[in-house]
């Protein structure tokens, strides 16, 4: 039991490791020994868990897809509305970028031109908020002429670049961008009669 213990926590470290490195220096350039370097663990133990770069890529992406995952199940209470859903997700998901290296790392490998193909983790996403906003529009919760599409296609892209812009300069992720944004952008999206009942800021930050 020890030995399995020790087992997975290197297996974490070097999951860790590698997300930091992938994040700063990309897919090609990021290198197995600075990997095994920055998680103290040596070339040996890492090959031991994974046999190349690639399944450690895909390792570091299938743990960035399951806080995605959770982030998208946490968001849905059956308090909320669907509208909601997708403005809590938002903000947890920009804060996850800001404050976990994997999901920072799963992300800028799913960018990576030499990765490109390879992962689902942008399509997952895309895929919740299109589901999402198709139920949000099912409710009645969409304004009058905003088709579930065309508001999936604007919060997907919006979502996008302020994870690339994140990556250079933390500040596009704080809560404060991403609550302007909503501010903006639900007016449009929920018409005058729905805008009151949400929150740009999310409904979680009143728990906190």
């Amino acid at each position: 039991m020890v030995k399995q213990e020790r087992a997975a926590r290197t297996r974490q470290a070097l999951i860790q490791a590698a997300a930091a490195v992938f994040a700063e220096e990309g897919f090609v350039t990021a290198s197995l020994s600075t990997i095994s370097g920055r998680a103290g663990v040596s070339n040996g133990a890492l090959h031991f868990h994974f046999a190349n770069k690639s399944m450690l890529a895909d390792a570091v992406e299938a743990a960035a897809a399951e806080a995605v995952h959770r982030i998208t199940e946490e968001a849905q209470t059956p308090q909320g509305t669907s509208l909601q859903a997708v403005v809590d997700a938002t903000h947890e998901l920009m804060n996850g970028l800001a404050t976990d290296i994997v999901l920072r790392g799963g992300f800028e490998l799913a960018g990576d031109s030499a990765r490109r193909g390879e992962s689902s983790l942008r399509a997952h996403w895309q895929r919740w908020v299109e589901d999402t906003l198709r139920r949000a529009q099912d409710e009645g919760s969409l304004a009058e002429g905003v088709s579930w599409a065309d508001a999936a296609r604007i919060i997907v892209a919006v979502t996008a670049g302020f994870e690339v812009l994140g990556g250079g300069d933390a500040s596009w992720l704080s809560q404060q961008n991403i609550t302007r944004f909503w501010e903006v952008i639900l007016p449009c999206l929920a018409g005058p009669q729905g805008v009151d009942r949400l929150m740009s800021a999310g409904s979680r930050s009143l728990q906190q």
